[in-house]
This record gives structure tokens, sequence and C-alpha cells, in this order.
């Protein structure tokens, strides 16, 4: 672990053992620490953020810039082991190094830039200013899909905003979080300002979300873990980020093209095997256009190649994470089965001797009650359903516990601004695939989270205010 500058092991002695999904063999480890090793690293971030939060943000930046820089130079190295760890192909966790890389960037530039506000008083002689400052100690809980691209996304605004940070990886992916450190190390940034300590939800999370010196916890995972972190917060009235689950749908009107709308759904469906929040992870497509759809997109899945990402390159898809997930998707897909569901490719674990694979998936014959059509699946699996009007579609779309992103292919203009308009989602993607963008605004309605990430709106999830009430001698 990395508390107050130095690498130390944790006060238990006990270790987590990292796999490989694709081999099944081990990587390594790390210390699963405990309510002690937490204290210890919350007490250094108390300390150190008093000062830091005084330095000029644009001094702050500058390490935000060294940072990226030296991820940038050593950037094949932690794809590499991206892959590892986590099981994605090797071009998505290059990808995913760009867009750490960029993030740290695009933050720094964020020095200059933020600000407060003068307002008009009802008094004369009176001057009304609205400060921003550092929220204070963060805490950052980084789930296993994108384990870098989220760190970042907590780290660098956390950092240029004068906030302190304790970072908690997923105990399925923290070998890159433990390397993220040792370039924490080589920026001397002051010590107490990033810390990292690895362990489980229940010994090193929720301690950290209870802590009464963290002023705000930011977790990116599954909505019962944030109700366990909003839960734990609550004790002391602590704000919480939270990024939750998602179950995107997509809407695919009579007016679509339906070959971009097939390859972009399917792209957006098998990114990362299915294991990433965004997904499409359920289709409305027109009655008068389902056939033809339902063609393209089963041969699309059909032709999506699989395997241990080091050893092939030429893939789209790896392994699911671990085969607690792999269980998971395996059982959802034999219950959807089991209620009618009918399966048109894939639909089973993949014939491989090793590694947590799953077959990309197509189901037709899907009801709007079922599970598969209301709970996230997380791999690569897509049901698909029909609609008779674009209003009926929307009705449909929004029937969810979630809120995070949709998606519409159509050429109809006024079919889009509706959408627009009417889907209670985060994030609406018109006739493109789901990603958002680093100047955007991450975030989601309902059970898929509360504040966002990424952009202005972002950064100030970060920041707190004090108004100044200045009169002066008339």
């Amino acid at each position: 672990m990395y508390i107050n500058g130095n690498f130390v092991e944790s006060e238990t002695h006990e270790y987590i053992d990292v796999e490989n999904p694709a081999t099944e063999e081990i990587l390594g480890r790390v210390p699963n620490g405990n309510e002690y090793d937490v204290e210890e690293a919350v007490k250094a971030a108390s300390r150190a953020q008093r000062e830091w939060g005084k330095r000029p943000a644009i001094e702050r930046g500058k390490y935000l810039l060294f940072i990226a820089d030296r991820l940038e130079e050593r950037k094949e190295e932690f794809a590499q082991l991206l892959t590892k760890e986590q099981g994605k192909t090797l071009p998505l966790a290059r990808g995913e190094m760009d867009i750490t890389i960029e993030y740290f960037r695009y933050m720094a530039g964020w020095a200059r830039r933020y600000e407060g506000d003068v307002i008009n008083s009802d008094r004369q002689n009176e001057n009304i200013i609205l400060l921003k400052k550092p929220i204070g100690v963060v805490a950052g809980v980084v789930p296993w899909n994108f384990p870098m691209f989220v760190l970042a996304r907590k780290v660098a605004p956390a950092l240029i905003t004068g906030c302190s940070i304790i970072i908690k990886p997923s105990q399925q992916t923290p070998l890159t979080a433990v390397k993220f450190s040792e370039v924490i190390h080589e920026s001397e940034l002051p010590p107490g300002i990033f810390q990292l300590v690895t362990g489980t939800g229940s010994s090193v999370g929720t301690p950290l979300a209870s802590h009464k010196k963290v002023s705000m916890i930011s977790l990116t995972g599954s909505t019962p873990a944030g109700s366990k972190v909003m839960e734990a917060a609550a004790r002391n009235v602590t704000k919480v980020n939270l990024e939750l689950g998602g179950k995107a749908p997509a809407i695919v009107s009579k007016y679509a093209d339906l070959d971009l709308a097939a390859e972009k759904i399917i792209e957006s469906r098998i990114i990362n095997s299915g294991q990433v929040c965004t997904n499409a992870e359920r289709v409305y497509v027109q009655e008068e256009v389902a056939d033809e759809f339902i063609d393209k997109i089963v041969t699309k899945a059909k032709e999506i190649r699989y395997g241990n990402p080091l050893v092939k390159e030429d893939i789209e898809m790896g392994p699911l994470v671990s085969k607690n997930q792999l269980d998971s998707v395996s059982e959802a897909v034999e219950k959807a089965k089991a209620a009618g569901a009918k399966v048109l490719a894939g639909g089973q674990r993949a014939d491989t001797e090793k590694g947590y694979f799953f077959e990309p998936t197509i189901l037709t014959n899907v009801g709007q009650e079922m599970d598969i059509m209301q709970e996230e699946i997380f791999g690569p699996v897509l049901p698909i359903t029909t609609y008779h009007s674009f209003s009926e579609a929307i009705v449909m779309a929004n029937d969810s516990e979630y809120g995070l992103s949709s998606s519409i292919f159509t050429e109809n203009y006024h079919e889009v601004m509706q959408g627009v308009n009417e889907l209670e989602f985060g994030e609406v993607f018109v006739n493109r695939e789901n990603f958002e963008a680093l100047q955007g605004f991450h975030a989601g309605w309902r059970k898929s989270g509360i504040g966002g990430a990424d952009g202005k709106r972002g950064l100030e999830e970060f920041l707190i205010t004090t108004v100044a009430y200045m009169e002066y001698e008339r």
C-alpha cells in the first residue's frame, strides 16, 4: 500500500490474490488492509491537505502534467498489466491509458479556469463574494472494469482543486493502482496527498466511507455497493458521489440506418466483454424493420472473435473478469431461456480450456417485465424486443430503475428531438456508440447514482463554497 509517501505492508499481514481471468493464473497479491490502515491514511491525508489547499492551483497542475507525461512513457507497461489483471483486449487497454493520460492533462488545464462569483447585494456599500474551496479529504473507490480511467476520474480533479485523496482499488484489479503509486512517488507529490489502501469493501471501503474526517466518498460500482456506502456515509452526513449501475436502452427506429445501428449497438455491447455501465443493455426495434435489423446484428454477433488478449491481438473480446461474473451472466441467460427467451446467437459459456469466457449472445422473444430486460447483465448478452410507435419505445425505455445512458438510432429529426427531451437518462447518444466525453458530465438518474464526473460540473463535485458578505464604511 502507499501511505504518507511510503510503500507499506498492512497491519493485518493478510493478502489478496490477483488472478488473470484469461488463464486463471495468479499474477500477484496485495495487502488486505483494515481499519488501522485506513486510520493511518486518513490522518496523513488530513494533515497534508491543509497546506496543499493553500498552494496556487497552477502549481498543483504541474504535478498532474508530470503524472501524465510519466504515464505516457510507461503506457505499454500499464496496458499489458491492465490486460493481464482485467482481461480487456490490448487495444482497449491502450485506449484506456490514452484517455487516462488525457484526463490528467485536461484537469490540469482547469487550474486557471475554475472560479467563484461576485453576487449583487441588496445593501449599499456591500460586496458579496462566493469563494470555491477544496472539499477536503476525498475517498475514492475504484471499480475493476476501467481501473486506470476511473482512478484518473477521481484523482485528477481532487488534486487540481486542492483536495487530498485516498484510493481503494477493486480487489480484483489492484495491481495497476499499485503501479500508479510508483508514478506518484516519482512525482514527489507531498506525502499524504495521494494514498492507496488495498483490501475488500468491508475491510477498507466501509471504514473509509464512515470516517468522520473524510469529506466526500466517491464510488464507481454496483447499486448495492452504492447503497452500502450511503449508509456508512450517513453516520457523519458525508457527501457521496456515486456512479452506479445502468441498463441502457437502444431505440432503433424504422427511419434508422440499420447497418449503422447494428454496428454501433454490437460495439457498445461487447466492448470490455459487456462490462461497462454505459453499454447498450437492451434494444427496442420498430416492428417494420425488426427482422432485417435482427438478422444484421445476429450476423455481427457471430463474427465476434474472442480469446486470450495477450496471445491474440486481432480479437474484439476477452474474458469476463472472474468466475463469479461468468456464473452471474450464465445464470441470467438461463433464467431468460426458462422464461421463454429465444437464443439466436451464443447463449452459453465459451468452449475454452481456461478462462472465464462467455459467447456473444443475442436473445429475442423477451418481454419488458423479464429480468433480462430489467436487471443489469454486465456481460456480452443483448436482449431485443419490438415496439409499434416511437412514443411507446420511450415509455418502455424509461421503465427502469436505472437512468445512466441511452441511445437512439434514427434519421428522423422529430424523433431525435422527442427522444432527447423525453428519455429519462443522464446521457442520450444519437446514431453512435455509448461512450462519453471527458469534457461532458457523466451522471445518472434514479438508481444509477448521485452527482457525476467529467467537465466543469464534475470538477465542482470536489469544491465547497464560502460566501463572504463585506460591508465597508459609507
